[in-house]
């Protein structure tokens, strides 16, 4: 079989783009909220999903959490899952990283607790999940804040107004329905004349 230089050079360059994962093949989507928002001193969960083209497997399915701060700093791991979870032993998240993934769902999720100020910058998601290894990272930035945003207190004063106007409608209408049917049952209990033969008629 005579191999033309044409045909070499294509099968050189389906290989490099198989290499690369450009051919879909060993690829790994993740995908994270993009921002998140939390007040300091409270929780905020991390939001981080993926999807593959190869079976989960357990034992070789790996998931880890890096942190870069907004100011200067280097990169740190931040949390890392090998068939069970490892939170941080050290550093500034030592004991402040709870596992609330699913990985049957495909769910990478952590949550961060007791937020500081210090964790402004961003979380960083890599999934690996052999042979889908190469793919994108999902990437939290998270803004701490002394109080909840304008939008978020908008949001909660609509959600507990809406509850409370669902609360009223519906007690109007059980009173208006116990109304209507305590004026029913009056209607029927009144006395018909009833016509009765006068026994001096006869």
């Amino acid at each position: 079989m005579c191999v033309t230089p044409a045909l070499l050079h294509l099968l050189q360059l389906l290989l490099s783009l198989h290499m690369s994962g450009w051919l879909g093949v060993d690829a790994i989507r993740v995908y994270t909220s993009g921002y998140a928002e939390a007040v300091n001193g409270t929780d905020v969960r991390l939001k981080c999903s993926f999807s593959s083209s190869a079976p989960i497997r357990r034992s070789a399915l790996t998931i880890s959490w890096s942190f870069r701060p907004l100011g200067p700093g280097n990169e740190e791991t931040v949390f890392y899952y090998h068939e069970k979870p490892f939170p941080p032993s050290e550093g500034r998240f030592m004991k402040k990283i709870i596992w609330s993934g699913d990985i049957s769902s495909r769910d990478a999720s952590i949550v961060v607790r007791n937020v500081k100020f210090s964790y402004n910058g961003t979380f960083s998601c890599h999934v690996k999940n052999p042979p889908d290894v190469h793919g994108n990272v999902g990437e939290v930035r998270l803004r701490v804040v002394t109080s909840a945003s304008f939008s978020e207190i908008v949001i909660l004063a609509v959600a507990i107004g809406g509850a409370v106007l669902l609360i009223i409608i519906i007690l109007i209408g059980i009173v208006s329905i116990r109304r209507c049917r305590k004026k029913e049952r009056m209607e029927r209990e009144e006395v018909v004349p009833r016509r009765y033969k006068d026994p001096d008629l006869w």
